[in-house]
């Protein structure tokens, strides 16, 4: 699964890497103002996205981490729709529409993972080892409610974890290369390619570490959830110098 991110790169390095602006333009956040610092996204934030937009241009579109379905009574389905198997979604209701014809790249440069409650539970946060930032596979809906409100959501495609995550945890995000972002955002591409594309990501793409327990309240969108396991002050007054599983670093 993957139920937190952090984005700590700049307007200008994820404009860059996804390729987006042109001169003169400028990159802000879900309410128009300065892009910030994310150290704890989790699900029902609003989260920036990439999708194919006029042209084929890659555009930034922030939606609600949580897939509302457009035939949804219910916004709040999306409070547990945050992830999507990317084995089944092509045939679950609730995904296969938007896996036809609405996916997008969910902007992150990095996630969390936790080792079972039997192994302490610890916190990891996996980043690029190559890459400034990551292009998580996802799917978006626009769902309109009955007094005319209209809902922009998205969900986050899973799959088996690679060598990388493995040791903490057996469901990985699909992460996906630049070389394949067109082929993703590309509503002609065929069922073949994008079941090839949800593949786990090769070992070595992602890099490990053990971080402090702060993460674990989503309330904490703070720099100390990065720092050490070995070295922080956990929120909970916790201290763990295990590494349980960390992989590369």
């Amino acid at each position: 699964m993957c139920g937190r991110m952090t984005l700590t790169r700049s307007g200008r390095e994820i404009a860059e890497y996804f390729a987006l602006m042109q001169e003169g333009e400028t990159l802000t956040d879900a309410e128009g103002g300065p892009l910030r610092p994310r150290y704890n996204v989790a699900p029902t934030q609003w989260v920036p996205t990439v999708v194919a937009g006029e042209g084929g241009r890659r555009t930034l579109a922030w939606k609600k981490w949580g897939l509302v379905p457009s035939w949804s009574r219910d916004p709040a389905i999306g409070n547990r729709l945050f992830n999507a198997r990317s084995e089944t979604a092509d045939s679950k209701p609730s995904f296969r529409a938007a896996w036809k014809r609405r996916r997008c790249l969910v902007v992150a440069d990095g996630f969390y993972e936790w080792t079972p409650r039997d192994r302490g539970h610890q916190p990891h946060h996996f980043r690029s080892s190559r890459d400034p930032l990551l292009g998580l596979a996802g799917l978006f809906e626009e769902w309109h409610g009955e007094g005319g409100e209209v809902l922009d959501s998205c969900t986050i495609l899973t799959t088996e974890a690679n060598p990388d995550v493995a040791p903490v945890h057996p469901r990985m995000p699909v992460v996906l290369p630049s070389e394949a972002f067109d082929d993703w955002l590309d509503p002609r591409s065929d069922p073949e390619t994008l079941k090839a594309l949800t593949q786990p990501a090769e070992a070595g793409t992602l890099t490990a570490r053990a971080v402090s327990r702060v993460v674990n309240d989503a309330r904490h969108d703070v720099a100390a959830c990065l720092e050490p396991a070995e070295t922080s002050d956990d929120a909970g007054g916790a201290h763990s110098g295990d590494r349980p599983g960390a992989g590369p670093t």
